[in-house]
């Protein structure tokens, strides 16, 4: 076997382990409000975020990807360094994107066997800054991105938890307050039906379709926000016959089994929405696993190093596959912290925490702001147990959380720098000669 073929099989192997981490600790985020209230089970959960994980990265993931993920080190300045001989950049690289996927997979694995939700995009980032300081000086590293992303760590959970806060609020006064619950939802629940709907749509278009259809001159702004308004009122209109006749004559029932009625009607709300988050999570993070393998096999196939790559199907499958994988053998730990040991999730609680992170990551979209899917739905998740007061969270739980939060971006840092500093001891000449060919 050809020493480039097998390089890139090392390294799809390394894509795959990183794909498994990220369905074990990251997907796992996305269906936890649906498992923490009870609305499906542990199963149920993997089949369903399996299927929608998959279907976001294979049919909807970016074809197209950053070969060093949000533009935290330039590849130029790599390739432009003074004194490399030929290949020597494009074996760097090589080595350096390795090291960054084996030790942004390390640390997902030791925070996913305690049960820690961290963000895989961090990750990836902070072991893709660990080897640019160490391959061509701490100047290479974008610190106004970097900057960016530690910025991230406060405003997407701080704001994802207002918007929680404010909507369970809501939800609290207007429903589950009231005298009568039952009578409250046939007047309110549409409403919310009308918000989830339109969040999902524009959160499925946003985050997911735009990779495909971008192209499409006809589906602009303003079209899209028409197209989810549209559907959105279709199924509240729709939800609020439904409700009346659903809850005809349950305003007579003592208040505990008016709650519990109450509850069945965001039932399948919690879990569309939990799919929504999944689809738009393996849409856009897959891209964690697969860009830097994409990056291998195009340097290995081509000899240069440049900022964006082509990603063949097979890599997004593997990706895909990867993440399944990782959630079904793997993500219940990381599902049942979020989902049970934060606070007390119920239905109503989880459509109220996956419509605020869905909204928060949306907005910070468009406004092209780095933020981690990880922290937002955290924050949304804290929001709806402050709406309680402070005894309503798990404040040992949290602060283990915010922990392994800071210590994401360093400790996958000095991982990837101690591995390829090893990597360009054993492997740079060997790959360079296997890169000599290509270059020249």
């Amino acid at each position: 076997m050809e020493l480039d073929t097998i390089v890139i099989l090392i390294t799809a192997m390394l894509g795959l382990y990183m794909a498994w981490n990220i369905g074990a600790n990251d997907v796992a985020n996305s269906m936890a409000d649906a498992v923490g209230s009870r609305a499906i089970s542990i199963k149920q959960a993997v089949i369903l975020a399996g299927i929608c994980e998959f279907a976001g990265a294979v049919l909807v993931g970016s074809h197209v990807t950053d070969t060093i993920r949000k533009g935290i080190v330039n590849p130029g300045d790599i390739a432009n360094m003074p004194g490399l001989l030929p290949g020597e950049a494009a074996a760097i690289m090589v080595i350096g994107m390795t090291a960054a996927l084996l030790s942004a997979a390390m640390w997902l694995h030791l925070s996913s066997a305690f049960g820690m939700p961290v963000s895989t995009t961090h990750s990836i980032v902070g072991a893709v800054a660990g080897f640019g300081v160490v391959a061509a000086g701490i100047s290479a590293v974008n610190w106004h991105k970097m900057g960016q992303i530690v910025a991230s760590w406060f405003i997407s959970p701080v704001v994802g938890g207002i918007i929680a806060f404010v909507f369970f609020r809501f939800i609290s006064r207007h429903i589950l307050g009231q005298e009568k619950p039952t009578r409250a939802a046939v007047v309110f629940v549409p409403f919310i039906v009308f918000i989830s709907f339109a969040v999902v749509t524009l959160a499925t278009v946003y985050k997911g379709l735009k990779n495909v259809t971008g192209d499409l001159p006809w589906l602009t702004d303003n079209v899209t926000l028409a197209m989810a308004l549209g559907s959105s009122l279709m199924m509240a209109v729709a939800s609020s016959f439904y409700l009346k006749k659903k809850m005809r004559g349950k305003g007579s029932l003592p208040i505990s089994q008016q709650l519990e009625e109450v509850e069945k009607i965001f039932t399948p709300l919690v879990i569309i929405t939990s799919c929504s988050v999944a689809f738009a999570h393996g849409a856009n993070d897959v891209a964690n696993s697969v860009g830097p393998l994409a990056a291998v096999v195009h340097i290995i196939q081509n000899g240069t190093v440049e900022m964006k790559v082509g990603v063949p199907f097979w890599i997004m499958a593997l990706g895909g596959t990867g993440i399944v994988l990782g959630l079904a053998t793997y993500g219940y730990k990381v599902m049942h912290t979020v989902g049970t040991k934060i606070t007390e999730i119920t239905p109503s609680r989880g459509v109220a925490a996956d419509v605020a992170a869905t909204v928060t990551v949306l907005i910070c979209t468009r406004l092209k702001l780095p933020v981690s899917t990880t922290h937002t739905l955290i924050g949304a998740i804290l929001g709806i147990g402050l709406a309680r007061g402070l005894g309503g969270i798990n404040r040992s739980v949290t602060r283990k959380i915010f922990g392994s939060w800071i210590l994401t971006v360093p400790a996958a840092a000095f991982l990837a720098m101690f591995l390829f500093i090893l990597g360009r001891y054993f492997f740079l000449e060997p790959l360079r000669l296997i890169l000599v060919p290509a270059t020249g």
